[in-house]
């Protein structure tokens, strides 16, 4: 899915290309919404999730073997993207390739958790996504969920 690729893999370029004349977002206060989006999506779900020093949120669903991906990795991968509403924006029709140097912070910080063959549940809070922007049919400030099967690390 095309578009699957330009919002995971064009996300950095995208947030720095903004100029638009929106009101400053006060992170602290973002952080603190966000928080209680997560927390009350993890109750919802009767989710066991694991919140790290970032704020992202995850579950190893199944940890898979071998070396774990770095920051400067290449990973291939499957995934499916939802809003904490349960909508899904986005899912691989089939395994996509990159450098976890050009996705959102969450997955970068989120995919080093897993081995290959694992999965991985990652509750991303707005600032480690797309923050004040919005990405498709992704609207700005947005807590994204995303269940990952990391394929491959090379």
């Amino acid at each position: 899915m095309q578009k699957a690729i330009w919002i995971v893999l064009v996300a950095v370029l995208g947030l720095a290309s903004c100029t638009g004349n929106r009101a400053a977002v006060d992170p602290v206060k973002q952080a603190a919404t966000d928080d209680s989006i997560i927390q009350a999506y993890i109750k919802q779900h009767h989710i066991a999730a694991t919140k790290d020093s970032s704020g992202l949120y995850y579950q190893v669903l199944k940890q898979g073997t071998g070396a774990n991906a770095t920051g400067g990795s290449t990973v291939k991968v499957t995934y499916e993207g939802t809003l904490t509403d349960d909508k899904q924006f986005d899912k691989s029709e089939k395994p996509i390739e990159f450098p976890l140097t050009n996705v959102i912070a969450g997955w970068t910080k989120g995919l080093t958790l897993v081995k290959p063959g694992g999965k991985i549940l990652l509750i991303i809070p707005s600032a480690l996504g797309y923050g004040p922007q919005s990405a498709g049919e992704i609207p700005e400030n947005s807590v994204l969920v995303f269940k990952v099967d990391l394929l491959e690390v090379k």
